[in-house]
């Protein structure tokens, strides 16, 4: 979500709309369709999970029970799995073929070209089909969902070539579900101890400053009425509960030089930026320098030395995990810091709604009977009968669901609202999403210009397009975004029907992400392909709505097709923006009047105030100011 209202907000973990409990004693998220018990997980994660535990560094042997022995910096990381992963093979050389993985040995089900498979237990499924000529098996990994961070399944590209005859083998690399916590424990000026715990993931305890109370070898970090207490073990490590139910996490010393992804790079020290180009690797971006491109690099440098300058703590402006720019059609700036880099794919957040408004156009350009006139109850007709009738809901448009202005009771910031992406992805009565959604009540006629935050229009606008299409969207989208756009990794959360979820929180690089700003940039093209049309573009561009302000720096925010926009000053000049946004900083920009994209992925889950002001202040001062030095304050 990419505007929470609450004060603690709406925070995204496996599915892109996930509420996080404020209670440090409740600190995983509702596990939602999912659920399972309490017990179940402890033994889930004791039997199935690793942990990676940073090297012990110096301070290790302090005396046990010392004051001194808890200041400094420790981390823990949790892996979840998923651990089916490595090479699959299908074997079609008997009449029952066989596909083999991490152990595993299953039938597979095969209709004409299709074939499919699913590993018991749920551990894994496989869905594909065979290309004409027989080399290829191309299709999805769909993984098992972890009982948390993420309880999701997520569906993945995966193809398989031929290795002798009838017989295929490819990779399977699943999405990594890992908990990371790094705990900074500092004596303060009147000689207490206070902490902080950082959680890239999800935010967790974002906000609290802990007291530290050291006794008899425990210890206890307090906040208002929270507690957790945990033991110095004879190793020097820390033993502390930081989820609930969970065993306690072992937490070691880290040094500065190897607190990656606790500070902004490692080692901490080296806080002096050199400008690098980017370099091509085959995806598509051509690249060149920010001279090439008439950007000033002083300006672009003084930003990211403002990120790597920034020392680790709650009030943190600038947790920024990636920043990238193109300008003219090239990528000439690509950062990375606290532990990100450029393979590993970004949780994009409600940033992947835009994608569901691509889907559409894309639909439309190839004749299928679907537009922004169509209407959604007829869109849906399969769906019939439908309940919570309303004489509103027959003149619902499909751009009423990109503007976000079906007129659904469907308030994302209200916990009273039926249709509230929380309550929606909470409830288990209804598996299937679309009708969940058809169902709803209405709160007002459809279309105007008053939009309101519902995450559950964008989804129902993608499954607009699997009616339509009669396509599995995965395929969808892998067939007509991301072949044409030559991308790579990619993971996209399913609904529990095995739909691709339209709500957000999918999974991309970050190089792969601009692309989506380049290709409506460009006018539909990316590399000389059209992918979609330039009118739909034009369309998606244009302001159709607007949000009420959340807060005093949320101004003129606007809305087209899946595209917020907002007029942005810098100096004296104002030029207007449209960018995909979703919660935590997951931002993809478009500058039209400067030829120029902006990428920018963060860590600051639920906390807008922060994250709100990468686009409104950090973009103009330093960025757009390095494209118009002269209209710069």
């Amino acid at each position: 979500m990419l505007m929470p209202r609450r004060p603690i907000g709406v925070n995204k973990l496996a599915r892109p709309q996930r509420r996080l409990v404020t209670s440090v004693s409740r600190a995983v998220p509702t596990l939602g369709r999912n659920r399972i018990s309490l017990s179940l997980l402890i033994l889930i994660v004791g039997l199935c999970s690793t942990a990676r535990l940073w090297a012990q560094g110096k301070g290790a042997s302090e005396p046990k029970g010392s004051f001194e022995a808890l200041v400094g910096i420790w981390g823990a990381e949790l892996t979840l799995g998923p651990f089916v992963r490595g090479e699959l093979i299908v074997d079609g050389r008997s009449s029952d073929w066989l596909a083999r993985i991490a152990g595993f040995e299953v039938v597979v089900q095969r209709e004409k070209s299709a074939v499919t498979f699913t590993l018991p237990g749920g551990d894994g499924e496989f869905r594909g089909s065979v290309s004409s000529k027989g080399k290829q098996i191309a299709g999805h990994w769909i993984q098992r969902p972890a009982p948390y961070p993420y309880n999701s399944r997520y569906a993945s590209p995966v193809e398989l070539s031929e290795i002798s005859p009838r017989v295929w083998r490819g990779e399977i690399h699943p999405l990594d579900q890992r908990y990371s916590f790094f705990l900074q424990i500092d004596r303060s000026a009147n000689g207490a101890l206070t902490a902080f715990i950082r959680n890239p993931e999800a935010n967790l305890f974002r906000g609290r400053t802990f007291d530290v109370a050291l006794k008899d070898g425990s210890f206890a970090l307090s906040y208002k009425d929270e507690r957790l207490e945990g033991t110095i073990e004879k190793n020097g490590s820390l033993s502390l509960p930081v989820l609930h139910n969970h065993p306690p996490l072992v937490f070691r010393r880290l040094d500065p030089d190897n607190a990656a992804g606790f500070y902004p790079r490692v080692p901490a020290t080296a806080r002096k930026y050199t400008y690098q180009v980017p370099v091509a690797d085959g995806d598509g971006w051509r690249v060149a320098s920010l001279a090439e491109v008439g950007l000033d690099q002083n300006r672009i440098s003084q930003l990211v030395e403002k990120i790597l300058a920034e020392p680790p703590s709650l009030s943190n402006p600038v947790n920024i995990h990636s920043l990238l720019i193109a300008r003219h059609g090239k990528l000439v700036l690509e950062e990375y810091f606290y532990g990100f880099d450029k393979n590993r794919a970004h949780d994009m957040r409600s940033a992947s709604k835009t994608y569901s408004s691509a889907l559409i156009g894309i639909a439309r350009d190839l004749a299928s009977k679907i537009g922004p006139d169509a209407l959604v109850y007829s869109v849906f007709h399969a769906y019939e009968p439908f309940a919570n009738w309303d004489p509103r809901k027959a003149r619902m448009k499909i751009k009423d669901l990109m503007n976000m202005t079906s007129g659904y009771y469907c308030d994302d910031s209200s916990d009273s609202a039926p249709g509230a992406e929380d309550r929606m992805q909470n409830q288990t009565a209804q598996p299937d999403w679309y009708r969940y959604t058809l169902d709803l009540p209405m709160a007002s006629e459809p279309g105007g210009d008053q939009a309101v935050y519902c995450s559950v229009d964008s989804n129902l606008a993608m499954g607009a397009v699997r009616q339509v299409t009669g396509q599995w969207i995965p395929d969808f989208f892998n067939a007509r975004i991301v072949r044409p756009l030559q991308m790579r990794s990619y993971y996209i959360n399913l609904t529990p029907t095995g739909e691709a979820y339209g709500g957000g929180g999918m999974y991309v690089r970050p190089r792969d992400e601009l692309k989506l700003g380049q290709l409506y940039l460009s006018g539909g093209v990316w590399n000389g392909q059209r992918v979609v049309s330039k009118q739909w573009v034009q369309d998606s561009l244009t302001l159709r709505s607007r949000f009420k302000p959340i807060m005093d720096i949320d101004v003129d925010h606007g809305y087209g097709y899946g595209w917020h926009t907002r007029p942005i000053h810098v100096g004296t000049r104002v030029v207007r923006d449209y960018y995909a946004g979703g919660n935590g900083g997951q931002l993809v920009i478009v500058i039209p009047e400067l030829d120029m994209v902006v990428g920018m992925n963060g860590g600051d889950y639920a906390e807008a105030r922060k994250f709100f002001r990468w686009e409104l202040e950090l973009l103009p001062e330093y960025i757009l100011a390095a494209a118009l030095p002269k209209s710069a304050p």
